[in-house]
């Protein structure tokens, strides 16, 4: 079996692009480690999620979520522009798969958030991508901050709970575990950073293709 080719930093080019997947229970913090990450100004392409849930304050079109009606997004999964695509709690979302494309034939790392169900699907078509769980601090931690976004009721909170319980059970099938807790949003986003840079490294790149 013929081994896979070394990387390309060896001949002073630059390595290839990476696919990370950045996943997580619900209110775990991915929006925030993202936009933490952007204000950085890191080099990656961020892909914008389709959506069909309504707009929360703050949110920005086009930028935080593709906004999109459920009739536009059920076009989309007809013609088969989603890499992945789920139904979360009573709404559509899912990753349109020519921003990823685009992205990385220009050699751009490109980074994806998503539930962890979805990872599940972009492991299966795209095994070489990089896939990072984020993780509360712990359960307690998680239920103050879906309270404190204020846009779920109580029993939804606990509904939420109960499947991040489910979800945590899934870390055994990622390649990395990062804490997200309360007030160190910076040192999460920094150990995301130190994993994709030591990705880049390998003397044999993951190579990815979709």
């Amino acid at each position: 079996m013929s081994k896979p080719p070394h990387n390309p930093l060896l001949d002073g080019k630059a390595a290839p692009p990476l696919l990370v997947v950045i996943s997580g229970p619900s209110g775990v913090g991915k929006d925030s480690v993202l936009n933490r990450m952007r204000d950085f100004s890191f080099p990656f392409h961020f892909v914008v999620t389709a959506t069909s849930r309504a707009m929360r304050p703050g949110e920005i079109a086009g930028f935080d979520y593709h906004f999109v009606t459920t009739e536009r997004f059920e076009a989309m999964i007809a013609a088969d522009e989603l890499i992945e695509w789920a139904l979360v709690y009573g709404q559509y979302k899912g990753i349109p798969k020519f921003e990823v494309r685009q992205a990385m034939a220009t050699g751009r790392d490109v980074i994806l958030r998503i539930n962890v169900d979805g990872a599940a699907t972009v492991r299966r078509i795209a095994p070489e991508a990089i896939f990072i769980f984020l993780a509360p601090a712990s359960i307690d931690e998680l239920r103050q901050r879906l309270s404190m976004r204020r846009t779920e009721n109580t029993h939804e909170i606990e509904t939420r709970l109960a499947v991040a319980a489910s979800e945590l059970e899934q870390v055994q099938h990622f390649d990395y575990v990062v804490i997200n807790r309360e007030g160190h949003l910076d040192e999460a986003v920094s150990q995301i950073r130190a994993i994709i840079s030591a990705e880049k490294q390998r003397v044999f790149p993951r190579l990815v293709n979709l």
